[in-house]
């Protein structure tokens, strides 16, 4: 859109650069900050390969303070913020509570205190619902006691902008409530890396499936779904993307008189742990082994999203196939076994 320039925290992680790329392949101009606790700067590479161009990074840890105030004095022309940046691992929060409370809220409290912008997307998440009443969940579902120290950190996070936007008339905000991302960018030069054991579901099929695991870990068959074990709502990743972007204009374009909204971005529809491994299997013709394992706490038994409002106010909807993300995954996995 003209060159607008986007900021674009966690921009080298998994969804920050597929989002990039949808970016630049928009026509902003994109600076991204990172501060490499969960990727690569091999990543610009891959931007640099999909879109011809090579955006500015910054490598900054938005926890310090003299830091963020001193990037956002020399960049004060920002078209909009799209803030990833953020500890992502249920599990692991669980373990280290503190840390996911500090990376997660300092980083976001720092933005908003420094930024000289008006246009703000936040990465929220389905965990916001916990365990849902009603399947799908809408936007209008309540909000539930968190499972884990990372849910909690979507919950306030989404409360700190709520509030500032009560104070701060001219600031604009939406929160992207995303369900389960997965796969890659077809050109299999970017896609999910994660730094050390995986906590997602995808590449740790991934992983199995090309050796580097001895077998995929399914943590409980014994939930109240069609097989036993946890449903969620996979969307593709570039799916994803393309929403940030839809989201973004929308807020640029002026066209709600809120100025904080909520949005759910996801298919619409559930698929359960051993469909999934299923799928994996029928779309790519690799076998996998796996072992049932206890359930992992935090785990909630299903989530899938009510999209309707995202499909009607932003103009957006998930189109690529389940079977579509998994080739996509398993041919990234591929490339990555190469180097």
């Amino acid at each position: 859109m003209n060159n607008k320039k986007i900021l674009v925290t966690g921009g080298l992680g998994f969804i920050g650069s597929h989002t990039v790329v949808a970016l630049i392949n928009e026509g902003f101009k994109v600076i991204i900050i990172d501060n490499l606790s969960n990727c690569h700067t091999e990543v610009l590479n891959g931007i640099q390969k999909i879109t011809g161009e090579t955006p500015e990074f910054h490598e900054i840890d938005l926890r310090e303070k003299k830091k963020v105030d001193k990037f956002f004095q020399k960049n004060d022309d920002l078209a909009g913020i799209i803030h990833f940046a953020a500890s992502k691992s249920v599990g692991e929060s669980i373990k280290k509570p503190l840390m996911y409370y500090e990376n997660n809220l300092c980083g976001l409290l720092n933005i908003l205190s420094f930024q000289s912008n008006s246009n703000l997307i936040f990465s929220s998440s389905c965990t916001v619902y916990g365990e849902a009443d009603r399947l799908p969940i809408s936007e209008n579902a309540p909000i539930k006691k968190a499972e884990s120290p990372y849910g909690n950190t979507k919950q306030i996070g989404e409360e700190i902008i709520k509030d500032f936007c009560k104070v701060e008339k001219d600031f604009k905000a939406i929160a992207l409530r995303y369900f389960n991302p997965i796969g890659a960018h077809s050109s299999a030069e970017i896609g999910e890396l994660p730094l050390g054991t995986p906590q997602n579901l995808i590449p740790y099929i991934t992983q199995t499936a090309i050796g580097q695991r001895e077998y995929l870990s399914v943590f409980g068959n014994d939930y109240f779904t069609v097989d036993g074990t946890p449903v969620r709502d996979y969307i593709h990743v570039m799916d994803l993307a393309e929403a940030h972007v839809a989201a973004l204009k929308h807020l640029i374009e002026a066209k709600e008189e809120t100025n904080y909204e909520v949005f759910n971005l996801g298919t619409g529809s559930g698929n359960s742990v051993l469909q999934v491994i299923r799928s994996f299997e029928e779309a790519t013709g690799q076998q996998l082994s796996y072992k049932v394992e206890n359930r992992r706490e935090g785990d909630i038994t299903a989530a899938y999203a009510n999209v309707e409002k995202a499909n009607e106010k932003l103009g957006w909807q998930a189109v690529r196939s389940l079977e579509e993300s998994l080739k996509s995954a398993w041919e990234w996995q591929k490339r990555c076994a190469k180097h």
